[in-house]
């Protein structure tokens, strides 16, 4: 591994310089992402569309979508010698990175039918969320529910609200413009769906709290 990255990056100012772009770019692609997705949804889940293509499993194409998120890095970890990953801070910043990827790519598709301390705060509300979300259906019922329960009282896009704010205290607590961006293109995202989640709902549910907000408790 360190053999190939040797060949990517002929130095470490060369792979700072090749990261810094990076960010940068994805930072330009939120702001088109977010002004398309004032148009258009993000076409998966209920805003599925047969125009996009044929259907694929849920679980399977979340697992697939997930898994290189979790796999690549952990290759990285696992098999170079970066000094830096030595280091207790990064150390911490990989655990909080790989724990939310076991969650999201290994178990959740499974599933499904400050800091470091607004990261912890972020990820618990996104796994009680998710696991409010499973259990909305019995086993043998089909169709949509209202979900009740944890942030749900508040807003209609818990489980986005729990992921941004994991990855805002990811930023936070990485202090870098790469982790930064990635805050800010899942921010994006998943802005626009909390906001076409509680718009769904309101058009589905006659009896649909209306004092729940989209994504900010009592604010939006």
């Amino acid at each position: 591994m360190d053999a190939l990255l040797a060949r990517l990056f002929s130095s470490d100012e060369q792979e700072l310089y090749m990261l810094d772009r990076m960010a940068h770019v994805t930072v330009l692609m939120a702001a088109c992402t977010f002004f398309t997705l004032l148009f258009e949804n993000v076409p998966y889940g209920r805003y599925a569309s047969s125009k996009y293509g044929f259907p694929v499993d849920v679980k399977f194409a979340w697992f697939v979508q997930e898994l290189p998120a979790f796999l690549v890095p952990l290759c990285l970890v696992a098999w170079t010698t970066a000094a830096k990953t030595s280091l207790l801070p990064n150390q911490l910043l990989i655990a909080m990175y790989f724990c939310h990827y076991v969650q999201r790519s290994l178990i959740y598709p499974f599933l499904i039918r400050g800091g470091s301390v607004l990261w912890l705060v972020g990820w618990l509300v996104n796994v009680h969320s998710d696991h409010i979300l499973r259990n909305l259906r019995k086993p043998g019922e089909t169709g949509y529910k209202i979900p009740t329960g944890g942030m749900f009282e508040y807003v209609s896009g818990a489980n986005f609200l729990g992921e941004i704010t994991e990855w805002a205290g990811f930023a936070l607590a990485g202090h870098s413009v790469h982790s930064s961006a990635f805050a800010i293109f899942t921010a994006v995202v998943l802005t626009s769906r909390a906001v076409a989640h509680h718009k769904w709902y309101l058009a589905k549910f006659e009896d649909y709290p209306k004092s729940r907000k989209a994504l900010i408790p009592f604010l939006f």
